[in-house]
């Protein structure tokens, strides 16, 4: 029996029908807004289509009002191209070219479903960085999970890697860093953030309007299924509880072969200048494709909502506009073009439609078998949705105890055998140990233009067979620092992945962030989040580094237990010739080691701290931005010039981290002398600080010193140990099987 459709017209004629729109997540103000906006009652598609472009995910309702100091205090930047707004913002990186980047969660479907959940972010943000006219070249991803033994993590850990990896692998895309993390914080919501990058001449870029009435609505890709039906669009707008973890028909599900075809097929577009505007269907599907781009261009739009092609002929018009269904992009093409893209879309093997046109008028207007189901103002959806100003109150009793618990009277090793077998409880823990289990699942390598991956502390890739220009990145987010101290905690991941792009050699540029946070209707998560975007945009503004784009996500809690605030900041930089980058691993024996910037005794939300004691509290270590900025040119200078080899940035786990990760890369290692507190020296957290290794001493020296860098030499490369003068030695060989075997022997 064929369902009842609710039309426009039957929805004026029943006015007074109940609707579920509490159940579809609409407070009751926001199902009065719909009705004073449409004149009438919603039908029961429309009441879906906004339930989904206004819900937490699709709309920013909550974060809007925090997220608006990106734009209106940017730092002035000549390179920006497209900044936020769009899907991915766009900076220009000389030689004509140009770079678009993005970093998004998928976090709630990979709960769910991890390796489809995984799989699909990958899949999503790689089809934002095409919409905006680019040829996908890389990704990268931060994940975070509970603590690695638990049951739960051995269900999450090996599927979502295995989605990462199996999507972009399959896509042809390096993937050349990130960060995998475990804290009890997020168990039951592990975070899945994911980016990519790509490149593009800037007479290709796109933009995602309908202008031009007349113009055909063409929807490419993949078939529209059942599958992703309430996806990504509620699941990230709600909090979890026990037994999310069976939403899977929520989930979306992948197919990156296809995905293939359509970003190769989409390129050949875009070259032959045959779409004047593109979007991807990603959460809320065909209702936020169609709704933003009519809402951003010149006019209205009409689809005939029957000619989407199905996978299932059953399918209502409520499920065929909200379907998450994956692969799928939306072009608007002048009606002269329409047979050209049609045939190319077929020489590709890409399904392609004319599903509607552009209108003269100011109306989204959507008609299932030649009745009207959908007859709204387009920006309703995409850009006039609600706006709260959220209440903000600092959790004083939680915030105050955990501020004044600093690290400062934990016990500290001592003696040099203290110190060694802190040293190798460290590099065996979870939080510090190797992630080759995860990145040897990834292909690192693939198109042939990566020059830096993981294990180094950022990824760099050459730009083009034609250019010597190539683009660093790096994503990092401290949870723990942002709990003690949301605003100073953030402004610390930003400085930790602009170390990290420095340390290759590049200049860092912009910024893209994700973030993730607890309920926004928590005033106590708010207020973390509103110290965070503050502190971020201020250190944006000193960097110079704007923020190009990003996502929110809120809602990462089961229950009333909220994750550690965690924004994730990825860091784009640039550099002129990447035949001068600098790994991060020793490179040669018998190399000076440099250690750069200032050590405090700095260890409150430290990895000593967290991983010798469980403890977390006080204040993390200082900002310093100025050092910062001064470090960065450092760096790039002694890289341009060649008076450096290796770089390693300090963050977690100290120096002694660093010269573990940095000996172990190349099988060489190093004796320093430290002299003084040798527990601080080795496991502080200070900002701005790096080591180098440099057979040019002198020259270095006198660089750092013209350019406000405090430098000292600490020792040498070379041998098969590293070695503590005066404290400890410990072998390579014994380091390797410490710091290698963890996760293997978690997960197999």
């Amino acid at each position: 029996m064929t369902p009842t459709i609710d039309t426009v017209g039957n929805a004026e004629q029943t006015p007074d029908v109940e609707q579920p729109f509490a159940e579809l997540g609409l407070k009751d103000d926001e199902y009065a807004t719909i009705r004073e906006i449409l004149g009438r009652r919603p039908t029961d598609t429309e009441l879906a289509m906004y339930s989904v472009m206004w819900s937490e995910h699709c709309s920013y309702k909550s974060s809007k009002v925090h997220l608006r100091q990106f734009a209106d205090d940017a730092p002035t930047s000549d390179a920006m191209l497209v900044g936020m707004g769009e899907n991915a913002g766009v900076v220009d990186v000389g030689d004509g070219l140009a770079v678009t980047f993005k970093v998004e969660s998928h976090n709630h479907p990979s709960y769910v479903e991890p390796y489809q959940g995984a799989a699909t972010g990958v899949g999503g943000i790689v089809r934002d960085i095409l919409t905006m006219g680019a040829r996908p070249i890389a990704v990268m991803d931060s994940l975070r999970f509970g603590d690695a033994d638990a049951p739960d993590s051995r269900r999450l850990v090996p599927g979502v890697v295995a989605g990462v990896g199996g999507y972009g692998n399959c896509l042809g895309l390096p993937n050349i860093g990130g960060e995998v993390g475990f804290d009890p914080s997020y168990a039951g919501n592990p975070l899945v953030n994911a980016l990519c990058v790509g490149v593009l001449p800037h007479h290709r870029l796109q933009l995602a309007q309908a202008k031009g009435a007349g113009n055909q609505v063409v929807l490419l890709g993949a078939k529209t299924g059942r599958d992703g039906i309430g996806g990504v669009s509620v699941l990230a707008s709600a909090t979890f509880e026990a037994g999310s973890e069976t939403k899977r028909p929520s989930v979306q599900v992948g197919d990156p072969f296809t995905e293939k075809i359509l970003i190769e097929c989409c390129l050949e577009l875009f070259d032959a200048g045959l779409v004047t505007g593109i979007q991807d269907l990603g959460g809320a599907g065909l209702s936020c494709a169609t709704s933003e781009t009519a809402g951003h261009g010149d006019g209205g739009m009409h689809i005939n909502l029957e000619t989407v092609p199905l996978r299932e002929a059953s399918m209502t018009p409520i499920e065929v506009i909200t379907s998450e269904s994956q692969e799928r992009m939306l072009a608007i093409v002048e009606p002269a073009k329409v047979a050209e893209v049609l045939a190319l879309c077929d020489k590709w093997g890409v399904i392609a439609t004319v599903i509607g046109e552009v209108t003269d008028g100011e109306r989204l207007v959507i008609t299932w078998h030649g009745e009207t189901v959908v007859d709204v103002p387009p920006r309703s959806l995409a850009d006039d949705g609600p706006v709260y100003q959220r209440p903000v109150a600092r959790p004083d009793d939680e915030q105050d105890a955990l501020n004044a618990n600093g690290s400062k009277t934990l016990p500290r090793p001592t003696t040099g055998d203290e110190l060694r077998a802190t040293l190798m409880r460290m590099v065996a823990s979870p939080e510090l140990c190797s992630r080759s289990w995860v990145t040897e699942q990834y292909d690192r390598f693939v198109l042939g233009g990566t020059v830096l991956a993981t294990p180094n502390d950022g990824g760099l890739v050459r730009l083009g067979d034609d250019t010597t220009r190539g683009i660093a990145l790096a994503l990092d987010g401290n949870g723990r620092f942002t709990k003690l101290d949301p605003h100073d905690g953030a402004q610390l991941n930003l400085a930790e992945a602009y170390r990290n792009v420095a340390c290759t050699g590049a200049t860092p540029l912009a910024v893209t962030d994700c973030l993730n946070f607890g309920s926004p209707e928590d005033p106590g998560v708010m207020w973390q989040f509103a110290e965070a975007t503050r502190g971020l945009a201020e250190a944006c503004r000193e960097l110079g580094t704007p923020v190009t784009g990003g996502n929110v996500s809120f809602y990462n809690q089961t229950g009333s237990t909220a994750i550690n605030p965690t924004p994730v900041i990825g860091v784009l930089g640039v550099i002129d010739d990447v035949a001068k980058r600098v790994p991060s691993g020793f490179t040669a024996a018998g190399r000076q080691i440099v250690l750069l910037g200032e050590t405090h005794d700095e260890l409150d939300g430290s990895a000593w701290a967290w991983v010798e004691h469980g403890h977390l509290g006080g204040h993390p270590p200082a900002v310093r931005l100025d050092a910062e900025q001064a470090l960065a040119g450092l760096l790039a200078a002694a890289a341009r010039d060649g008076l450096i080899d290796a770089a390693h940035d300090l963050s977690e786990g100290g120096l002694a981290q660093a010269l573990v990760e940095a000996a172990l890369i190349n099988g060489i290692g190093a004796t320093v002398a430290l002299g003084g507190d040798t527990f601080t020296a080795l496991f502080s957290e200070s900002s701005a600080r790096a080591i180098v290794t440099t057979d040019a001493a002198d020259a270095l020296l006198a660089t750092a010193a013209a350019q406000g860098v405090p430098a000292v030499s600490i020792g040498t490369t070379g041998g098969d140990a590293i070695e503590v003068e005066g404290e400890f030695a410990v072998s390579l060989a014994e380091l390797r099987v410490a710091f290698e075997g963890t996760l293997p022997a978690l997960f197999g």
